[in-house]
């Protein structure tokens, strides 16, 4: 009797007992953010938007620190290394924590295993869009020309191991048809080259191919989510050609793995309510973003599954980067 007193007694008290006070009192000082690209860019402003809604709930500054290289791992590395204080946080997206573990055979850092995933914050589609020179009029006519022409005809990305190279590697698996990969520095090169008819197709992130689409200066043929996109309800989505086809570009939000749990809990709950607020449900709108809702633990799952599935995709084309 004694003992069982003395265990409840035990059990009692460490449910009581008090948060770590590095947990109970944060934030108490700034907190960075790290974006692990350029200033401008997509994960840039996604970060600055919903880091300036959450800072007014958290009651300290989200600072920005743009650490950009070698497809995001640079500033992903200096995420995964930083003291786990909660005062160091970072954006990630589809290629920086998915995407690079399959392609960078020497990565500096565990996608998996040295962050503590806190909140998805955004999703689009990326869209096939062809010139107007081409004389495909539909994802089944496209198939069709690449199958009477396998392996003359290229297709843009903006780099080796981007969500939209590997989307275009998915079509050519899924489809049984092959084209060749022609790799550049930005999405406007691609669209430039698109417009003047000199490249004849490419999958775009959906926020920077559709305003060219929307105005008739290339032709969409499809959108890699497995909904339509509400901003252009004409354009089907590829899984109504090949079911099953997604291509989804995201960003979310990660600490470094060994951040206290509370302290997890309350980004994720500030991320949400930052995502919930008119300002940015009005920004998400324009761009064709779809908000997050997940909590850590099922934005884990979710990382996790994307490594698997992106991860085949790039083996089997025999991607890689030094």
């Amino acid at each position: 009797m004694m003992l069982r007193r003395a265990l409840m007694g035990a059990a009692c008290a460490f449910a009581l007992a008090p948060l770590p006070s590095h947990a109970q009192d944060w934030p108490s000082r700034p907190i960075r953010m790290i974006v692990p690209f350029a200033a401008g860019g997509t994960t840039d402003l996604i970060g600055r938007l919903v880091g300036t809604e959450m800072s007014k709930r958290l009651g300290q500054p989200i600072v920005v620190d743009n650490r950009a290289g070698a497809g995001g791992n640079i500033g992903a590395d200096a995420c995964a290394k930083a003291a786990p204080d909660g005062y160091t946080i970072c954006m990630g997206t589809i290629s920086s924590h998915a995407i690079n573990a399959s392609i960078y055979p020497r990565i500096p850092f565990d996608n998996l295993k040295d962050f503590a995933p806190v909140a998805l914050l955004g999703s689009q589609p990326n869209m096939l869009v062809v010139s107007n020179s081409v004389q495909a009029r539909s994802v089944p006519e496209l198939i069709a020309l690449m199958k009477q022409r396998p392996g003359q005809i290229n297709y843009g990305s903006s780099g080796v191991g981007t969500s939209i190279h590997l989307a275009g590697e998915l079509f050519t698996q899924v489809t049984g048809t092959e084209a060749v990969h022609v790799p550049y520095r930005s999405s406007g090169q691609i669209m430039t080259d698109i417009l003047a008819g000199t490249l004849p197709m490419a999958f775009d992130n959906f926020s920077s191919g559709w305003p060219h689409a929307k105005e008739g200066r290339v032709r969409p043929l499809g959108v890699g989510s497995l909904q339509r996109v509400p901003q252009a309800p004409d354009v089907p989505t590829i899984a109504e050609t090949l079911p099953g086809f997604e291509s989804v570009s995201w960003h979310g939000l990660f600490a470094p793995a060994a951040v206290p749990r509370p302290v997890v809990e309350r980004l994720n709950r500030e991320a949400l309510a930052a995502l919930g607020t008119p300002e940015v449900r009005a920004r998400f709108d324009e761009l064709g973003i779809t908000p997050g809702t997940m909590a850590p633990d099922a934005f884990g799952s979710f990382v996790a599954e994307q490594t698997q599935r992106w991860g085949e995709v790039a083996r089997r084309a025999k991607i890689s980067v030094e």
